[in-house]
């Protein structure tokens, strides 16, 4: 029998292994802020990820390469204060864990002393294999993300669909069961073919969530901006736009501004 999200008073790791078992699908959502973090959790949602996509959509820079690990953890703590239900999930930047797995932990342990938050999420298999060991010794939930890792995008060169070779393919499909086996809770995989998805999916008792990897996954994340309309020069065909808040607030601001220009603001009702 499927338990509703409504029986879930507050997810946790544990939810989300009882939700894949139960065939129901989870649903994750970025979050920078306090104020759309309260509004996407009191909406139901299952995780917030406080994605280092903050780099692109909150700072403006080109990849999510230069947030550091402070502007990180104000992101976290903002999305915590904003959180009662959800599992907050805060993603460890670049140059935090890639040099060795005493870093790694360190930023892991700074991450949920100063921020509130409930796990961490790291790229890489095999490669962060001794971090994700030493940061679950500790007692710190990992979350992992293999196939496209945006942290590695000068290496690839391209956003383009990652293992569609049959290498590629199968060296994800191992790092999948090396996650598993470490212990950590959930894994992402991004932009992957969905065949390939649906075979982790299939294989491991870890909880999958897809961002790009189709629908035989456990569960779906996107990046919040993008789900609500708020960028428009990013469409890959995984991205499905549930609101235009760009074309919104732009007929929004122009209608304040005008009735301002003109004196109709502030009326007699809007003054003391």
């Amino acid at each position: 029998m499927s338990i509703s999200k409504s029986e879930y008073s507050k997810v946790t790791t544990n939810s989300l292994l009882q939700m894949k078992l139960n065939n129901e699908k989870i649903a994750m959502l970025t979050a920078y802020d306090y104020t759309l973090a309260n509004i996407i959790d009191r909406a139901g949602i299952d995780i917030i990820l406080v994605g280092d996509s903050a780099s692109n959509v909150m700072a403006g820079h080109e990849t999510t390469l230069p947030i550091t690990l402070d502007q990180m953890i104000y992101h976290a703590s903002s999305v915590v204060r904003g959180s009662k239900r959800a599992l907050v999930v805060v993603d460890l930047p670049f140059g935090t864990y890639q040099a060795d797995s005493k870093e790694a932990l360190r930023s892991a342990i700074k991450i949920m002393k100063e921020s509130g938050a409930h796990a961490v999420k790291l790229e890489g298999g095999e490669l962060a294999k001794e971090s994700i060991e030493r940061i679950l010794q500790a007692g710190i939930p990992v979350m992992g993300h293999l196939g496209l890792t945006p942290q590695s995008i000068y290496k690839f060169g391209t956003y383009t669909v990652r293992a569609k070779e049959n290498k590629e393919a199968k060296k994800l499909f191992e790092d999948a069961k090396l996650l598993e086996s470490l212990g950590c809770f959930s894994v992402v995989l991004e932009k992957i073919p969905s065949d390939l998805a649906e075979k982790v999916a299939k294989n491991i008792s870890t909880p999958v969530i897809g961002i790009g990897a189709g629908n035989k996954v456990d569960g779906q994340v996107l990046v919040l901006h993008d789900m609500l309309g708020m960028t428009k020069e990013f469409s890959p065909r995984f991205l499905r736009r549930y609101l235009d808040l760009d074309s919104l607030i732009s007929s929004a601001v122009k209608s304040y501004s005008s009735d301002i220009k003109s004196g109709s603001f502030p009326n007699r009702k809007e003054q003391y």
